[in-house]
């Protein structure tokens, strides 16, 4: 028998669910259009306004704004017929550096989308799709997803906490960032530790060409480099640091890794790994974060 009240509490569920999807694009379009960051700079406006301040023809707008505020994601004042972006809302929409700016996520959800078909086939087969071979531009929307838990956690906290090695890299310390990606992790320890030498590794081309062009623009190409190498081939021995952020359990033969990058530390080097935190068992992440993490990708 069917509980009609389960019924229309999991209907309103899936229509809350197509919301979010329904937004991915819209929120997309908003940053790339600049509403966001318009809205954050000049405060509260009308349809017009707003439009005329971005550029853009505002009968399309007022789909767009009508959505937003629908959705929560800006605030509307009836009497006025203003729009606003809440401070909290800006925090992830429109400030770059904030801890939430989840503006990658939104890009993430639209690659995944566009990867589908081959994902699809690999449900198939089996294997994988490889990191190079994704849909649409998923390594760089991961870029920008993690730079601001990097920006405001790896020097400040995650390094410190880490018995002795702030202060080698203070001195001058070798350091290998394993699974560099577009080199974000990277380029804010060299700027941290100006006296130290950090080489990026990733076997994605188009994220190590990033990387070097990153670190070209934020004055550090003096003390990193990046290559292309696999987690369990990159050279090199000796290193006071080896780093693996948010990688390592993507990673084909993550115990292949795990050996080579003890074989390449100082007897008194460290290894620091960063990961989502998960339990062990599957009814112990049945929930928001579970959700998202455990959607099949590559």
């Amino acid at each position: 028998m069917v509980d009609e009240g389960k019924l229309n509490q999991f209907i309103g569920q899936i229509l809350s669910d197509l919301g979010g999807a329904a937004s991915v694009a819209l929120v997309r379009m908003g940053d790339a259009l600049g509403l966001y960051r318009t809205l954050h700079e000049k405060g509260a406006m009308s349809c017009a306004e707003l439009a005329n301040a971005a550029k853009v023809d505002e009968r399309y707008l007022r789909e767009w704004l009508s959505h937003q505020a629908a959705s929560n994601y800006l605030s509307y004042e009836a009497g006025s017929g203003k729009f606003a972006l809440p401070p909290e809302q800006a925090m992830v929409f429109a400030i770059e550096d904030s801890p939430v700016y989840m503006m990658g996520a939104f890009d993430s959800m639209a690659a995944q989308m566009q990867n589908q078909p081959k994902v699809q086939q690999a449900f198939k087969r089996g294997g994988g799709v490889a990191w190079g071979d994704q849909a649409g531009c998923l390594f760089c929307a991961t870029a920008r997803f993690f730079r601001p838990g990097y920006q405001n956690n790896l020097v400040q906290h995650w390094l410190p906490a880490l018995d002795g090695v702030a202060a080698k890299l203070q001195e001058g310390g070798l350091v290998a960032d394993v699974g560099c990606g577009y080199g974000w992790s990277t380029v804010l320890m060299a700027q941290a530790f100006p006296n130290s030498q950090f080489v990026g590794f990733d076997f994605h081309e188009g994220s190590i060409e990033q990387a070097r062009t990153h670190a070209k623009e934020h004055g550090v190409a003096d003390r990193t480099r990046f290559e292309v190498a696999k987690a369990k081939e990159f050279p090199g021995t000796n290193y006071d640091l080896v780093t693996c952020f948010d990688c390592l359990h993507d990673m084909g033969d993550p115990a292949g890794c795990a050996a080579h990058v003890c074989r390449s530390l100082k007897p008194d080097g460290t290894w620091m790994i960063v990961e989502p935190m998960a339990k062990d068992r599957l009814e112990e992440n049945l929930n928001p974060v579970g959700r998202l993490y455990m959607a099949p990708r590559p």
